[in-house]
């Protein structure tokens, strides 16, 4: 009877799971690609190391501009054996993937919390369709396979029995791939060493002092480190991107920036505000932040070792909040899943709490968790909402309405002209503020304004806030331009409107020879060409 109980049991966690896959599967073979800025910064250095011309986005010159080596040569790996150059499939296929084990990841953790089989699944459907992780994933960006690792490591550190020796290898290597697609993953990985470590330690008490601390998971994570950092350092100069110094000195960002971006993120997980406007937002706010305390404090109790997960979101808010970088749309991503499992959770605990009663020591069923499912279809209900049918640009095919994408369509537009109208070759120096689509189409040595693959641009930050005209964060420093003379130059008007545009010798040097109107940056995206 037992065994058919396990059966049954194993048969249900496994069609859910792999529903829970398909799912998060199609939600991101629908749309296409909806490829992001950067996304095309990595793929020109991926196109690079498969072309022979080393890990350069400009041919000779090394300078580590992705934030993701490990991403980066995952899609040099696939055009490898595939002798396509496919990328923004590439990245799909791989996010799409990345995101089914996430689904699943989030479903067994919820189970591990819950005991339910079916409300188990809500935390890893809703993560399947949000439009967040959708968009990151159509966007070619390795925001799904970051998340990935951080929810492989949470398993493994939660799900696993700790007399599992592999389990701490597992945590090792999950925790060093993470740091590898994103340096930031040490604001997750810094707390589940934490939390490890005091399990550890308290669990040996009175034994040696290598079997009080987890030295299995800090030697395979750097193990799986040292190989890039080594290569790294002695190619690039450096095992960090550059990326983190040019975007702090480049982009001037108003006090408390950051926190005005991240409180509507944190304040609707679900996309609330695609139905909910006003004060409702406000209210959902504080319910949010008080459902997600109930959480953290049931899961204490129940599972303590997900805590590293469960506090992540939050240590992520604050450090990002008082660091006030400029918050990239996918900055916002990774820590939905823990916040949305958390606040999951927290619902749990409270219609649990009022729903379960004992009689005669024997607790009754509990007729009330189907609010939780109810809840549950609201949340799908708003993610679901945040998509459209039919985008006014890009493909025609049903996406997540924030997988905007115009600008990126426009720069490669111009990429295209400057390639076949304009003949230019990886000889031709053309300067942008943004480098990813105008580099990866256009095959031109790029001089980028801002420094991410420049090293030397670095010398002409920080400029005046004088030259940013308002609202904006960014203008190009006018004097790189008159310095180095690239024979083209790429501008969304906002960029030059203070600088350039008012600079007579600039006028005198460069011709305006394309302007595409947008309601975005400015009032245009301009295309500049040297006289003479």
């Amino acid at each position: 009877m037992n065994m058919t109980i396990i059966s049954a049991t194993s048969r249900r966690v496994l069609i859910i799971a792999c529903a829970l896959a398909l799912v998060a599967i199609v939600a991101r073979a629908l749309p296409g690609p909806r490829t992001i800025d950067d996304a095309f910064i990595t793929f020109r250095y991926s196109r690079n190391i498969v072309e022979g011309q080393g890990f350069v986005y400009n041919t000779g010159v090394h300078s580590l501009g992705t934030t993701t080596p490990l991403f980066t040569l995952l899609m040099a790996f696939m055009s490898a054996i595939t002798g396509q150059q496919d990328f923004q499939w590439y990245a799909i296929t791989v996010s799409a993937l990345a995101d089914a084990v996430t689904c699943i990841l989030l479903y067994l953790l919820a189970r591990r919390l819950t005991g339910n089989d079916w409300l188990a699944a809500i935390p890893g459907l809703l993560w399947a369709v949000s439009p967040a992780s959708v968009t990151f994933a159509v966007g070619g960006m390795e925001t799904s396979v970051n998340i990935l690792w951080m929810l492989s490591a949470t398993a493994a550190y939660v799900l696993i029995p700790p007399t599992n020796k592999r389990r701490l290898f597992l945590i090792g290597l999950f925790t060093g791939l993470g740091f590898l697609t994103r340096i930031d993953a040490a604001l997750w990985i810094g707390p589940l060493f934490l939390f490890q470590l005091i399990d550890v330690w308290r669990a040996g008490s009175g034994k040696a002092l290598l079997q009080r601390v987890p030295w299995q998971t800090w030697v395979t994570f750097a193990v799986v480190l040292i190989p890039w950092f080594t290569f790294s350092t002695v190619y690039f100069g450096s095992p960090f991107p550059r990326s983190l110094s040019a975007k702090t000195v480049a982009y001037i960002m108003p006090a408390g920036k950051a926190l005005e971006t991240l409180l509507p993120t944190y304040s609707t997980p679900f996309f609330e505000d695609s139905v909910i406007q006003g004060m409702g937002l406000l209210v959902f706010m504080i319910l949010y932040l008080v459902l997600n305390l109930i959480g953290i404090l049931f899961t204490a109790r129940r599972a303590p070792r997900l805590l590293p997960f469960l506090i992540y979101p939050w240590l992520y808010f604050i450090v990002f909040s008082v660091a006030n970088p400029l918050i990239f749309r996918w900055y916002t991503a990774p820590p939905m899943p823990a916040l949305s499992l958390g606040i999951f959770m927290g619902l749990w605990a409270v219609v649990s709490g009022i729903g379960t009663r004992k009689t005669d020591d024997q607790p009754r069923p509990n007729r009330l968790l189907p609010i939780v499912g109810i809840v549950a279809l609201g949340w799908l209900f708003t993610s679901v909402s945040s998509w459209v049918l039919h985008p006014d640009h890009g493909l025609d095919r049903p996406a997540p309405d924030m997988a905007w994408h115009k600008i990126e369509l426009y720069y490669q537009d111009i990429g295209t002209q400057l390639r076949e109208e304009y003949a230019v070759t990886p000889e031709t120096v053309v300067a942008s503020g943004d480098i990813g689509a105008i580099g990866y189409f256009s095959r031109a040595f790029i001089l980028d304004t801002v420094g991410l693959v420049t090293p030397s641009v670095s010398s002409y930050y920080p400029i005046s806030p004088d030259l940013i005209p308002e609202g904006q964060n960014y203008a190009i420093p006018p004097q790189l331009i008159l310095d180095e003379q690239p024979a083209y130059l790429v501008a969304m008007e906002s960029m030059v409107r203070l600088g350039l545009e008012q600079n007579p010798a600039f006028k005198s040097e460069y011709t305006l020879i394309r302007d595409i109107p947008t309601d975005f940056y400015g009032t245009g995206m301009y295309l500049y060409q040297r006289q003479g």
